[in-house]
C-alpha cells in the first residue's frame, strides 16, 4: 500500500519552526517510503485566514525544498463535504442536533466548575424527542451538531510515545458542525484524511488530546484510522515553549537573516531525532535515507540558536561558490560591489568566518569600499600603545618594497621589519588588521593584505594613522 502523508497548516500566521519541522518529518517519511506527500491548507477559520499567509507558507515550504506531490487542497472549498458528513452521522444515530445557546452553555459550565471543579456537556439535547427537535427546527432555532461519544475506551499505538489510552467517559459529546454551519477541526480533518487516504499522521504533541476524539469519528464513519506519531514540543533555552522572546521563530525570518535552507532543514531534523550516530551535518539525501520515527525522542527538544548558526556557517563554507554568490546577492547593501574584480576572492576568503549570509555581506564591506568604521574597542586598544603606532608609521612606506606581493613574502617582510626593531610581530599585527579591515579578528592577516593590494594597503594604513 502506498504511504500517504500530509502537512496541513492553518494560514492564520507565518510558518514557524515547529510547523516546518512537522512538514520536514512528513516529507522525509514520504520520500523514504516512496510515498506521497500531500499539502492541505486548513483554512476553515475564514476570519483569521488570509491569502497572504497562504503565499508565505507555500513560499517557505518551497524555499526549504519540501516539494509536495498533491495539493494544495483548501478546506474552504470542501465545506459541502463536511456538512453532508455531519448530517449523515445524525441520520445514522451517531450525532445529534444541539440547540443549547452559547450563553446557556457558559452558565452551566461555570456552575459546574464552581461546584465540582469539572464539567462536560450533559447531553441535554440528546434526550429531545423527534417531535421536539422538529418543533425547534420549525421555529427556526439555530443548532450545532454534536458527536455522540460511545461508551468504552479508546486506545492507539503512537509511533513516538507508544500506547496511549483514554476512557471515553472523559470526553464530552464534541461539536462537529457549529450553528453557523462551519465545521470544527475534528470533523474536517477526519473527513479529509479519509478522503485523501492518509496512512500516517505526523503532528505535534499538542494534538494528542484530539486523537481519541478523531479515532472515535473514524470508527463512526466506518474507516480505519491512520497511524499517529506525535512530535515533542520545541522549547527555548529556558525550557519554555518556543516563542518570539527566544528570537526568530518564523521560517521567513531565518531566511531574511541569511540562513541557508539546507542548514535549517538539517538543524530541524535533529530537533528530537538522530541518525543513530554522531553525525550532525547531513544532506537531504542522507536525512531521507536515515530517517526513522523509531528514533524520534519522546522528550521535548531545545532550540539552540548558536547551534543553528554554527551549522549554517558550515554550509556557507562548503556550498558551491556559484550558488553562494547567488544566495548572497540580496544581502549586499551595494550591488556595485560585484563589479570589483576581486569580489569572488573576497567572498572565498571571508566565507569561512560568517555564520549567516547577512554577516558575510557585512564582513565584505571594508574590503569593497574605502570608507568603513573601526571597531571602537579595537581602536581604543591601539591608542593605548603609542610606540606601536609610531612603528606603524615607519612600516607603512616600507611595504611598497615587497615583491612579489603574496602572503608568504608579506609575512616574511613583517617579521624581518619587527626583528630589525627588536619587537615581536604581534605588536604590529593588531593595528595593521584594524587599518585594513576595521576589525580585531578575521582571516589570515597576510591573506588580507595580499588581496587588498599594495596601493590600497598603504592608503588604509595612512588613513588609520590619521585617526590617532
Amino acid at each position: 500500500m502506498t504511504q500517504r502523508l500530509r502537512f496541513a497548516p492553518s494560514p492564520t500566521g507565518f510558518l514557524h519552526v515547529g510547523g516546518a519541522r512537522t512538514a520536514l518529518y512528513n516529507w522525509l517519511y514520504a520520500r523514504k517510503q516512496n510515498g506521497v506527500f500531500v499539502l492541505r491548507i486548513e483554512d476553515t477559520d475564514v476570519q483569521r485566514s488570509s491569502q497572504e499567509m497562504v503565499d508565505v507558507i507555500l513560499n517557505s515550504l518551497q524555499w526549504l525544498g519540501l516539494n509536495w506531490d498533491e495539493g494544495p487542497y483548501f478546506q474552504s472549498q470542501r465545506f459541502d463535504l463536511y456538512r453532508n458528513t455531519a448530517y449523515q452521522l445524525v441520520l445514522d444515530g451517531k450525532a445529534y442536533r444541539c440547540f443549547c445557546k452559547p450563553d446557556e452553555l457558559n452558565a452551566r459550565r461555570e456552575a459546574g466548575m464552581k461546584a465540582t471543579g469539572s464539567w462536560k456537556y450533559e447531553r441535554v439535547c440528546y434526550t429531545l424527542s423527534k417531535d421536539q427537535v422538529e418543533s425547534k427546527m420549525g421555529a427556526g432555532e439555530s443548532y450545532a451538531i454534536r458527536f455522540f461519544v460511545p461508551e468504552g475506551r479508546t486506545t492507539f499505538q503512537d509511533l513516538v510515545h507508544g500506547e496511549i489510552s483514554l476512557a471515553n467517559e472523559q470526553v464530552e459529546d464534541f461539536v462537529l458542525l457549529r450553528s453557523d454551519r462551519f465545521p470544527t477541526y475534528h470533523l474536517s480533518v477526519v473527513v479529509d484524511d479519509i478522503d485523501m487516504k492518509i496512512t500516517q499522521v505526523i503532528r505535534g504533541d499538542d494534538h494528542i488530546s484530539n486523537t481519541p476524539k478523531q479515532i472515535m469519528l473514524y470508527a463512526a464513519l466506518g474507516a480505519k484510522h491512520p497511524e499517529f506519531a506525535h512530535l515533542p514540543l520545541i522549547l527555548g533555552a529556558d525550557k519554555k515553549r518556543l516563542s518570539k522572546r527566544h528570537g526568530s521563530v518564523a521560517v521567513e525570518e531565518y531566511r531574511n537573516q541569511g540562513i541557508l535552507p539546507e542548514a535549517l532543514d538539517n538543524f530541524l531534523a535533529l530537533l528530537g531525532w538522530n541518525p543513530g550516530d554522531e553525525r550532525e551535518i547531513m544532506s537531504a539525501e542522507e536525512l531521507t535515507k536515515e530517517f526513522d520515527l523509531g528514533r524520534v525522542n519522546s522528550s521535548n527538544a531545545v532550540f539552540d540558536l548558536k547551534k543553528l548558526q554554527w551549522m549554517n556557517g558550515k554550509y556557507i563554507s562548503s556550498v558551491p561558490l556559484d550558488r553562494l554568490l547567488q544566495l548572497l546577492d540580496p544581502f549586499l547593501p551595494d550591488p556595485t560591489w560585484k563589479q570589483n574584480p576581486d569580489f569572488t576572492k573576497w567572498v572565498e576568503l571571508m566565507r569561512t568566518r560568517a555564520v549567516t549570509l547577512a554577516e558575510l555581506a557585512t564582513m565584505l564591506g571594508p574590503f569593497l569600499q574605502d570608507e568603513f568604521p573601526y571597531d571602537p574597542a579595537g581602536l581604543e586598544k591601539a591608542k593605548k600603545d603609542p610606540a606601536a603606532l609610531q612603528l606603524l608609521k615607519e612600516y607603512a612606506p616600507s611595504i611598497s618594497e615587497v615583491d612579489p606581493w603574496d602572503h608568504k613574502t608579506l609575512e616574511a617582510h613583517l617579521r624581518k621589519f619587527t626583528e630589525a626593531h627588536s619587537v615581536k610581530p604581534a605588536v604590529l599585527i593588531h593595528p595593521i588588521r584594524m587599518a585594513i579591515s576595521g576589525k580585531t579578528a578575521g582571516p589570515g592577516l597576510f591573506e588580507l593584505i595580499e588581496l587588498t593590494g599594495p596601493q590600497k594597503t598603504i592608503a588604509r594604513l595612512n588613513r588609520f594613522l590619521q585617526q590617532q
